[in-house]
């Protein structure tokens, strides 16, 4: 049985205000064709499916063709939770009706322990479902004493191991913040001060657990309870990170069993990169990158001021996105660029400004029709 575990599309993002929606199209593009070519049994979203509670009307219109293909054109069922960022009642809606068609949205927290069971040939998979939530929802849904994260969530895994049929494969979906996880700059926390996170421990009854929230892939405390980690790179910390989807394959044999898990890489629209380095030396090597479309954080490490830095560099680089000047930082670097610039005439500073702006220096005769303009105004000064 092959299963594939993906989370965090964020539909409808918005990086540095550029609509990444396009480069999501291009990835679910190759998801659905994997999908087909593998002959997946069932996928799973594990949460954060738009990037918004209220998502923009195309980022809907790419999900409903997304999840239309999948279950009619393909009869794949899909198996998906709310995240932190979705809207849990908006996502939900129309869940019953769309059972039928081989879409299970588990957004209800009433009913985290009522399974979803799936028919692959001889086998039968049980899906549970813990959708984003807090300690105050859990304790005002359950009645029950929590007082954090940690708690509210080990309360609902307990709920739903008590009644595991072990003679099925059980597989868990939540969305939610393991303890000791990987985390980027994208994720949105779901707490103040790091009380969020909970433990991995109570989760080891299940044959599969695909965690959704994080956005690097990775596994805590058994290789099986996982994070799939987002589509897309959604930030300039996860430039090292390599997307795409997790496929596992479940056996049928009981828990715990190490199901067999490998990672599906796609193929972005385009990437995402840090370059770091001098202005001349990023300028020289953009005129042959052969990838100069990416998505561009550029460190600048020049101590000197450089006119119009972002406009010559985005002539190469039209995704630049973030500029940033770490050997400009500095209080001390600049008291002593300042010390240095005062020590230079007025005459020596508009040169290296027209420099920068005409790429070329000034000729003897502009030369001189500035330095005669430049004593004409220090003469009406009075200097």
């Amino acid at each position: 049985m092959r299963l594939l575990h993906t989370s965090d599309w964020h539909l409808g993002r918005q990086f540095h205000n550029v609509s990444l929606l396009e480069d999501q199209r291009h990835v679910l593009k190759q998801l659905l064709a994997y999908v087909k070519e593998h002959k997946v049994d069932v996928v799973v979203i594990a949460g954060d499916i738009y990037d918004r509670s209220v998502p923009p009307a195309d980022a809907v219109t790419l999900l409903n063709d997304t999840l239309s293909t999948l279950c009619i054109e393909q009869k794949v069922p899909v198996i998906m939770i709310s995240g932190n960022h979705d809207s849990a009642e908006r996502l939900g809606f129309g869940a019953p009706l769309l059972q039928a068609s081989g879409l299970h949205i588990l957004s209800d927290l009433a009913k985290a322990d009522v399974p979803v069971d799936i028919q692959v040939g001889q086998e039968q998979l049980r899906f549970y479902g813990i959708p984003y939530c807090s300690p105050d929802e859990v304790r005002h849904q359950f009645n029950c004493d929590v007082d954090s994260y940690d708690a509210a969530h080990t309360f609902l895994v307990n709920k739903i191991t008590a009644q595991l049929d072990r003679t099925k494969i059980n597989v868990l979906v939540s969305h939610c913040y393991v303890d000791g996880s990987e985390v980027s700059e994208s994720e949105r926390p779901l707490s103040i001060g790091g009380v969020d996170t909970v433990a991995w421990q109570p989760m080891t009854e299940f044959d599969y657990v695909a965690l959704g929230h994080l956005h690097a892939p990775q596994f805590r405390g058994k290789e099986y309870i996982r994070y799939s980690g987002s589509l897309l790179k959604y930030s300039f910390s996860e430039v090292n990170q390599n997307k795409g989807v997790t496929l596992v394959e479940l056996t049928g044999e009981l828990a715990p069993m190490p199901a067999k898990i490998s990672k599906v890489p796609f193929q972005p629209r385009r990437d995402m990169r840090v370059i770091e380095g001098e202005f001349a030396m990023i300028l020289e090597q953009a005129k042959t990158d052969p990838n100069k479309d990416d998505y561009l954080l550029i460190r600048l490490i020049d101590k000197v001021s450089i006119l119009d830095a972002v406009g010559k560099l985005r002539y190469h680089y039209p995704n630049l996105l973030h500029l940033e000047k770490p050997g400009m930082t500095g209080a001390n670097q600049t008291a002593e660029l300042a010390k240095e610039q005062l020590k230079r005439s007025e005459l020596d500073m508009f040169s290296d400004f027209f420099a920068q702006s005409h790429e070329q220096p000034l000729s003897a005769d502009q030369m001189a029709a500035i330095a005669d303009i430049i004593q004409q105004l220090h003469r009406a000064e009075g200097k």
